[in-house]
């Protein structure tokens, strides 16, 4: 906790005094222009990746970069996603993938997760990368989290707010995928190949 409390002491000495006004301008204008939707993983830091300011990204983090398609019931995420979308008006959506990823390793290696329940209902939502994958690819991880973007992609499109801004073309929808050990993104085109990034 100390490396925590560390840090916002130097975020109030240093970073927040040199980025003033536009804090002062964030704290009146909420305008991100791209609702980024990654894994919780530590390790994938959207703002660090994207290299963007405050104020830039809208941004939804869960186990696994998961997007559960549309229900009418509450749910945070999809929430989030109408709120990115609907209100803020953001112009693109990435769904960021990831290597080394615990979710879809968990998921390609067959873990056994009853010991956390919770987790292993969660990761249902990958139900069709794991279709996607399994003829081709069992087993492999890169292979899974590819094929998981794509999916999560597909849900999204379920959302009402997301189905009508693709109608209007006001939005657009990006698949990536980020290598830890290497710092490189790949962007995936729609028949699941690479484009670098």
């Amino acid at each position: 906790m100390q490396t925590l409390t560390d840090g916002v002491a130097r975020f109030q000495m240093d970073v927040f005094p040199a980025k003033a006004e536009l804090f002062a301008h964030l704290a009146t204008h909420h305008t991100p222009h791209t609702l980024f939707i990654g894994c919780s993983d530590a390790r994938v830091v959207p703002e660090m990746i994207t290299g963007t300011e405050p104020g830039d990204l809208f941004v939804i983090r869960t186990a696994g970069n998961l997007v559960p398609a549309y229900t009418p019931e509450a749910d945070g995420v999809a929430a989030s996603i109408e709120y990115a979308v609907a209100a803020l008006g953001v112009t693109d959506i990435v769904v960021c993938g990831h290597s080394a990823c615990g979710a879809m390793t968990a998921l390609a290696q067959g873990h056994d997760l009853s010991a956390a329940p919770a987790v292993a209902a969660w990761l249902r939502h990958a139900d069709a990368s794991r279709a996607r994958t399994a003829a081709t690819a069992t087993g492999d991880v890169g292979a899974l989290v590819r094929q998981n973007v794509h999916a999560q992609l597909s849900n999204l499109c379920t959302h009402p707010s997301v189905a009508r801004a693709l109608a209007e073309r006001t939005l657009t929808l990006h698949g990536w995928v980020f290598d830890i050990a290497t710092g490189r993104v790949d962007e995936l085109s729609a028949t699941g190949s690479a484009l670098t990034a």
